[in-house]
């Protein structure tokens, strides 16, 4: 008997794309234990793991490049272009394969978050292709050179003729994608209990003085990590393994913990512009301190939703780096709007998933 089949197909950029997109995969697995679900994506297993408890198939495949980056700050437009226009010059036998990949695993329907040339691939197969995200690539490659043009035409062909798309929180209009449904917000929760975190990582401050720093899966360069000597009853923690050590931070290098399992703890969580940092602490409601990013587009959507939904402090990056870190004496500022965010988005994207493939 034929498992109902879902395919993942996951941007190579940052961990973001993966996280949310596992967290999606794990609701259709909850609510249809025999759905098969493949991982189409560069991310790296233990990561998909962290969301994932069932089995699942991991396809380390690539249809785009999101942004070539030196750490999640830093990019490099030139090297983008390259990146691109070289999976393009694969394009029809990028297609040609994967759709047979589909054919042959009797896959049901492409989940993709937010390759274009999935939908080609979908297509070809003569399978639907949803999307779920909060921005597309055309969006972001536009604030670039005009030497995106041509590019930008090829992922707007094929987000036109998506299905289905899952538009998220916090997102630009998307107006690209012609049929679309609003989702809530996506995101891991803390598998622990607080206490138990407390005992297993020393942690005696209280949650007001306790701030996770977050900067995604590719971190920053210098992060000026001797600034937090001047607040000594702060506690701050951090999963990057090179930090310095230092009295007051804790650093934790077990894969097995997340940043959403140690938000709990903390008063804040200080991060860069991301979806996914955004949206879990959004949705235990964790006030954020952010820095702000030039030359992303995504950066200025994900800042004024989180002004207009959750309390925030925005810090200019130019002043994190120079190590002005006065901020932390602050209070966070209140959201804008009283209204809150839908927090369930993974399990109302999973419930059209399991219908559709079952």
């Amino acid at each position: 008997m034929k498992r109902p089949t879902l395919y993942c197909a996951i941007t190579g950029h940052g961990f973001g794309h993966a996280v949310r997109t596992a967290c999606i995969a794990r609701r259709v697995q909850e609510l249809c234990p025999d759905a098969l679900i493949i991982m189409a994506t560069r991310s790296p297993r233990w990561l998909l793991e962290c969301y994932l408890e069932k089995p699942f198939i991991h396809r380390p495949v690539a249809f785009d490049v999101g942004v070539v980056q030196a750490d999640s700050l830093q990019m490099d437009e030139k090297a983008t272009l390259q990146a691109l226009q070289d999976i393009y010059k694969r394009e029809n036998a990028l297609v040609a394969t994967e759709s047979n990949y589909l054919r042959n695993n009797r896959v049901d329907l492409v989940l993709a978050d937010i390759p274009a040339l999935a939908v080609a691939i979908a297509h070809r197969a003569n399978i639907p292709c949803w999307m779920s995200s909060n921005f597309g690539w055309n969006f972001i490659y536009r604030d670039f050179s005009d030497q995106f043009g041509v590019v930008i035409e090829k992922i707007e062909r094929d987000y036109r003729q998506c299905d289905l798309l899952f538009r998220l929180p916090l997102s630009e209009p998307m107006e690209i994608f012609p049929y679309q449904i609003q989702a809530g917000l996506l995101g891991g929760g803390p598998q622990y209990g607080e206490q138990s975190l407390r005992n297993t990582f020393a942690i005696k401050t209280a949650k007001e003085k306790t701030i996770l720093l977050t900067f995604g899966g590719l971190g920053l360069e210098a992060i000026p990590y001797q600034v937090l000597t001047q607040f000594p009853d702060h506690q701050f923690i951090t999963f990057d393994i090179q930090a310095p050590k230092l009295d007051n931070l804790t650093i934790i290098n077990d894969k097995t913990y997340r940043p959403v399992d140690l938000m709990p703890l903390c008063g804040r969580v200080f991060s860069k512009p991301g979806f996914g940092t955004f949206a879990e602490a959004l949705k235990l409601e964790v006030p954020i301190i952010s820095l702000t990013r030039d030359g992303f587009a995504e950066a200025q959507v994900l800042l004024a939703g989180l002004q207009n939904y959750g309390e925030h402090q925005i810090v200019p990056h130019q002043q994190f780096f120079a190590g002005n870190w006065d901020f932390l004496l602050e209070s966070p500022q209140k959201p804008r709007l009283d209204q809150k965010l839908d927090k369930h988005g993974d399990r109302q994207i999973a419930e059209k998933i399991v219908a559709q493939i079952s």
